[in-house]
């Protein structure tokens, strides 16, 4: 996997995706993801990740878990 690649960002809603992005910038992806909450988090059932493809863990999702 190259460096643009490390972080993947996703939109999904009812089970299926809906809109994804990868970014080799974390500062990027941090900020296309607090976009992708305000433009995507009021679709019924939406959850929204990030994940550092590079290390295999999630860094943030929305809505948080409970």
């Amino acid at each position: 996997m190259d460096d643009s690649q490390r972080f993947y960002l996703t939109v999904t809603a009812a089970g299926r995706l809906v809109m994804q992005g990868w970014w080799g910038s974390e500062t990027t992806a941090r900020r296309k993801f607090s976009s992708w909450v305000g433009e995507y988090g009021s679709m019924p059932g939406a959850r929204i990740t990030l994940t550092d493809e590079q290390q295999g863990s999630v860094l943030t999702s929305w809505p948080g878990e409970d």
